[in-house]
């Protein structure tokens, strides 16, 4: 009899490796009985290579989000949550959305040159850009590559809006070039804060800061005067649900002024991952979750469409969409994250630019 080998390594949140969708092979790593050296290390580390990318400007049409176009400075995450909607893309590049994702990852040097060539353009038209809408901009490698305050400083120069999207203390490195920005009208930041338990966190989301140091960096950038919003996202019911409250409540209390969330979505490999760590961390409780994921699902473990995909439908979904009207209007959390100031962008000059006479 052949049972799954146990991949959970510290510091991780997949529990696999298994090759993507792409791939027309699927390889399991099995224990048949036999110690024949096969088991993965206990640790895995990081692995960063470059990335070449030709333009760093993404859009998109959804209208489930406030934004038409992102910056991401990485493919990857080494936060390694478990439930991350990116996790799929790291298949186009031949790699697992399990363990890959968080510990192969992919770095845009080039990213602010690019930024600013792309906002030079003749045809570009000011609206704004987030920065981490599809991985995290503050991640630990962040600390030694810079690429993300290199692209702010472009921001700064260019005047050009940013919204920041993070769950990393990091951000507040960055205060003395958001600070400004935000005096103009031109920066915000979202926090990700997903629960305020220190042991799920460190379990759902093993690399990002502990939910203590999320808070603190809520109200050290609202005391700079830098507009901040928490995410309390993904809700993930018999899980982490119950506490919507509490995290928006410890938000408010911490200087934020707006507030969204979304359900927990599990397109593609992240089904099977989200379900596979949950019986691992949670068996317990493992079946119940993924059925009310279910009931809010129309029966299906996902649902892509628009409209529906964040909020989800069915009594469990309108229940938690109450809960958080309520409290969002007891508290005050109502600021539109993404209401920024276009009007003063401006294309500053490059070396060797003729100075104008009028």
């Amino acid at each position: 009899m052949y049972e799954r080998q146990s991949q959970v390594k510290k510091g991780r949140g997949a529990v696999s490796n298994n090759d993507s969708r792409f791939e027309r092979e699927a390889r399991v790593l099995v224990d048949d009985g036999w110690d024949n050296g096969t088991e993965l290390p206990e640790a895995v580390r990081t692995v960063i290579a470059a990335d070449t990318a030709r333009s760093i400007i993404s859009r998109n049409e959804s209208p489930d989000v406030p934004f038409s176009q992102s910056v991401n400075p990485f493919r990857g995450c080494e936060h390694g949550c478990v439930y991350c909607f990116s996790r799929p893309t790291h298949a186009y590049l031949g790699l697992s959305p399990g363990l890959d994702f968080e510990t192969k990852l992919f770095v845009k040097r080039g990213a602010a040159e690019l930024l600013a060539k792309q906002l030079r353009a003749k045809n570009y038209v000011c609206e704004p850009l987030a920065l981490g809408a599809n991985t995290d901009p503050y991640q630990p490698i962040e600390r030694m590559e810079k690429i993300t305050r290199a692209v702010l400083e472009v921001c700064r120069d260019f005047n050009q809006p940013v919204g920041i999207i993070t769950k990393s203390a990091l951000v507040t490195r960055d205060i003395d070039i958001l600070a400004p920005m935000a005096k103009d009208g031109i920066a915000r930041v979202a926090i990700s804060i997903t629960t305020l338990d220190r042991d799920l966190a460190r379990r759902m989301e093993p690399r990002a800061s502990t939910p203590g140091k999320r808070l603190e960096a809520v109200r050290t950038l609202a005391a700079a005067g830098i507009p901040v919003s928490v995410l309390a996202s993904p809700m993930i019911p018999a899980l982490n649900d119950h506490e919507l409250e509490g995290i928006l409540e410890a938000a408010h209390e911490a200087g934020a002024k707006g507030a969204s969330y979304i359900i927990l979505r599990l397109p593609l490999e992240i089904g099977p991952l989200f379900a596979e760590w949950l019986q691992e961390h949670y068996p317990d409780r493992a079946s119940r979750v993924l059925s009310l994921i279910k009931q809010m699902r129309d029966g299906a473990i996902y649902q892509s469409g628009f409209g529906t995909r964040m909020k989800g439908t069915g009594p469990y979904a309108d229940l938690l969409r109450q809960r958080f009207q309520l409290t969002v209007r007891r508290l005050g959390l109502n600021s539109r994250s993404w209401e920024m100031d276009c009007s003063k962008f401006r294309t500053p000059p490059s070396q060797g630019d003729q100075l104008r006479l009028f």
